[in-house]
């Protein structure tokens, strides 16, 4: 499924690309965006850790001369030897995970069980990292001085987690490119529920800041007396701490949660606007319930895609009119008196045309020949009522009404003449028109009807096109056709001759258009 636009939302973030680009391309952009988001949520949560040590839980102090080299030494060695660590091992491991990705194959139920974890992998490293960081340093610190490895712990136990929900949060989003191809493939990945997203947002944003401050107060209430103004700032940072990681992590969560859905709002604004082809489907990338949305909404648009399908071709077989007045109401048997007018169009010389040609070569001087007469009685909003083999039945006045379907058929028969001789000069046909009162409606056995006119003037014209076999440029319409004719159209046409119509006792008067009148 190819898109054109230059900024592409296919994976609901223009970050992640179209989803037509190349295997290469799209691997070194989700590295990039993995590693950059990676880097960031640990400087995320060494400043976090940083402010809670110094300010936010200010006692017992950090700030101490027997602690200096642990604190500017020791921790930084540790930070940047856990990025790198953390970038490089992380990095090999989602790269071997996602191979079948970057090679371009058909992923296996292996492969998938490998995805997924490759996830929960990356995700458990960076915790590790922080529960070493403060498995390493609370000992540490705790050897210097007991009373500090409680407040440790907790700033990097609860920094940690604040890195872990980034790093989790961003990779339901860099990794929806993958989840495409595994849905692709007909598997389904469960990488978290939006509950537990929701969850998960709430207790990085909300919760572990809730708690820092629930420690703080046990601290004030337990340890040596705090100044008010000193409590005051502690419970300020940590407020203005909270409300910065839970606005980020909120950020965060909706960004996860609202591509999908905007998504398949895009495509319902499509469908609205009567779209149904290949290019309203979405791309299925989410591994939550909003997955299935999408897969629901590409269903919904494939259903509705089969119905325009077997409108189209109900359409083509009974006519537009006839379709939509079907589908309007469930359509029954009988029918109701109607005046129409009536065009019967009989090919001159069929047998010998079958005889001197292939059967391939034949269908398609019919077809070219229906074409003809269909586009004219269209036109002036006739109806092309039935093929009978070399023959067309095309009605005027049913089932939708013409103000004036005598004049929109002899407009069409004069169209007829004219456009047959020149574009299909090998085959000749006798054209009748005819005009009266007849019984339109559904026609044969409950489980399979028509829609049909029955009536003197279907006869009448089927009998007129065997006389104007005679003159095969010229359509021959009856006199009432052309009296109950607008006057504008009636005026085209002239009386030829009267004669006895085959099966008829009484002569007709027949019309032709008035410049083929000598």
């Amino acid at each position: 499924m190819s898109r054109s636009r230059g900024l592409s939302r296919d994976y609901g973030s223009m970050l992640l690309g179209r989803v037509d680009e190349g295997s290469r391309k799209q691997r070194v952009r989700i590295q990039l965006l993995m590693t950059s988001t990676i880097v960031l949520a640990h400087v995320i949560g060494i400043l976090i850790a940083i402010g809670l040590a110094t300010v936010g839980i200010p006692e017992p102090s950090f700030l101490r001369r027997d602690l200096v080299w642990v604190n500017f030494v020791a921790f930084p060695i540790y930070i940047v030897m856990a990025l790198v660590l953390g970038v490089l091992v992380g990095t090999i491991m989602t790269v071997k995970s996602l191979r079948w990705s970057i090679d371009e194959s058909t992923p296996t139920a292996v492969d998938v069980k490998r995805t997924v974890w490759a996830r929960r992998r990356l995700t458990a490293l960076q915790g590790l990292l922080w529960a070493g960081a403060a498995l390493m340093f609370g000992i540490w610190y705790g050897v210097i001085d007991s009373g500090l490895w409680p407040k440790l712990v907790l700033i990097v136990l609860m920094s940690g987690m604040v890195v872990i929900a980034i790093v989790n949060l961003f990779l339901d989003v860099l990794l929806r490119p993958v989840y495409a191809k595994i849905v692709q493939a007909g598997y389904k990945v469960r990488a978290g529920t939006v509950r537990s997203r929701a969850i998960n947002a709430w207790v990085i944003g909300t919760g572990i800041p809730l708690l820092g401050i629930f420690i703080l107060t046990l601290f004030a209430a337990v340890g040596e007396r705090v100044s008010v103004t000193s409590f005051f700032i502690s419970v300020t940072v940590l407020v203005t701490v909270a409300g910065a990681v839970g606005l980020l992590v909120m950020f965060l969560f909706s960004w996860d949660v609202t591509g999908p859905i905007q998504n398949v709002q895009s495509g319902m604004s499509k469908v609205r606007a009567g779209e149904v082809g290949p290019d309203v489907d979405l791309v299925v990338y989410d591994a939550s319930e909003l997955g299935e949305l999408q897969l629901g909404f590409n269903s919904m648009v494939a259903g509705l895609r089969e119905q325009e399908r077997m409108r189209d071709i109900f359409g083509r077989h009974v006519g537009r009119d006839v379709a939509a007045a079907a589908l309007r109401q469930d359509p029954e048997l009988g029918g109701a008196e109607r005046v129409v007018a009536v065009i019967f169009v009989d090919v001159i010389g069929s047998t010998a045309l079958a005889t001197q040609r292939t059967p391939t070569e034949v269908v398609a001087v019919l077809n070219r020949f229906f074409q003809v007469i269909v586009e004219a009685v269209e036109n002036h909003r006739g109806l092309v009522n039935k093929f009978e083999g070399d023959a067309v039945l095309a009605i005027f006045g049913a089932p939708i009404e013409l103000d004036d379907c005598a004049g929109s058929a002899l407009a069409a028969a004069r169209e007829i003449a004219d456009r047959l001789d020149a574009e299909v000069p090998e085959l000749k046909a006798g054209i009748g028109v005819s005009y009266g009162n007849v019984v339109a409606g559904n026609i044969g056995a409950i489980q399979r009807f028509e829609f049909t006119v029955i009536g003197d003037p279907v006869n009448e014209s089927a009998r007129l096109s065997e006389v104007a076999k005679e003159e095969p440029r010229l359509p021959f319409a009856s006199e009432r056709t052309v009296v109950a004719a607008g006057r504008k159209e009636a005026a085209r046409w002239c009386e030829r001759r009267a004669t006895v119509l085959r099966g008829r006792s009484e002569s007709t008067k027949i019309f032709t258009p008035s410049a083929s009148i000598a």
